[in-house]
């Protein structure tokens, strides 16, 4: 084999046989620049619905679109060479039935060319997680806090907490057994996470759960400190590139405001310089 020879992207399967060893890193993205940043480091990178609130400017997930998520997952995937993208099914795409589950996770997978994708629900999608798993869509699930759900939920609060616990590693068990390859635990006490982890066969992805969990998974635009409207406990800023930014923009206005910039470097003369002619 050449060495030169590029590293294809993880299938699910690869994912799932992920189970118990290194830990499997994903981020989120909803642009090329941002997914070529994550390409080498990233097994997977995730096209959120949380692209509405991030990029968006809406005040939750439920607004966000099929249209929008396919675009958005285009965008990424011309950044991937190596992370497998894994594409959100929106709100009001799937709960319906498994056939507006199917026609709709199809439209994603061939228009963005996915390697697979996720909806939220344990127990009571389990059902449609079997129906796209056996006409060859691969599904990743998300369980606990399921932001699509805040309405019944009652907020962004920790969910599994004392006997809800035990529905909870019900629903973790549920989506294993209908054939999804990992599942996200959202917002969940460590304990239980570390409990659901050591139980299920398939890999489980934490945000706000436990170090203990199979991979990890941040919204990137909170991890690197661009979106700042809120910071959730569980988030560690590696950077703060919205205050570096808005120093920049700042920098930028006052030398525009005083004729700084641009300066002799940034314009042209009106004939070219003899030697590159």
């Amino acid at each position: 084999m050449s060495a030169n020879a590029r590293k294809t992207a993880p299938l699910p399967d690869d994912i799932r046989a992920r189970k118990g060893g290194v830990p499997i890193v994903s981020l989120t993205a909803y642009t090329t620049p941002m997914a070529q940043l994550m390409d080498a480091q990233c097994d997977f990178v995730l096209v959120g619905d949380s692209v509405g609130m991030v990029l968006h400017g809406l005040e939750s997930t439920l607004g966000v679109t099929l249209d929008m998520m396919i675009l958005h997952g285009r965008a990424v995937k011309r950044g991937l060479n190596h992370a497998m993208m894994v594409v959100d099914m929106p709100f009001g795409s799937y709960e319906e039935s498994c056939e507006q589950a199917f026609r709709n996770a199809a439209r994603i997978m061939a228009e963005t060319g996915a390697g697979a994708v996720k909806l939220e629900g344990g127990v009571g999608m389990a059902g449609t997680i079997a129906f796209l798993v056996g006409r060859g869509i691969p599904v990743m699930a998300h369980i606990g806090l399921t932001p699509q759900s805040i309405n019944t939920l009652g907020g962004y609060k920790v969910q599994g907490r004392g006997a809800a616990g035990d529905a909870l590693l019900g629903d973790a068990r549920a989506v294993a057994d209908a054939g999804a390859f990992a599942v996200v635990l959202e917002k969940v006490p460590a304990v239980l996470a570390d409990r659901v982890t050591q139980d299920i066969a398939i890999p489980t992805i934490g945000i706000g759960a436990s170090a203990g969990c199979d991979g990890q998974i941040l919204v990137v635009d909170d991890m690197l400190g661009l979106f700042t409207a809120f910071k959730p406990k569980f988030v560690k800023r590696y950077a703060t590139l919205g205050a570096q930014a808005e120093a920049a923009i700042a920098a930028y206005a006052s030398e525009v405001r005083a004729r700084a910039f641009p300066a002799p470097e940034h314009i042209f003369a009106d004939t070219q310089p003899e030697a590159l002619k």
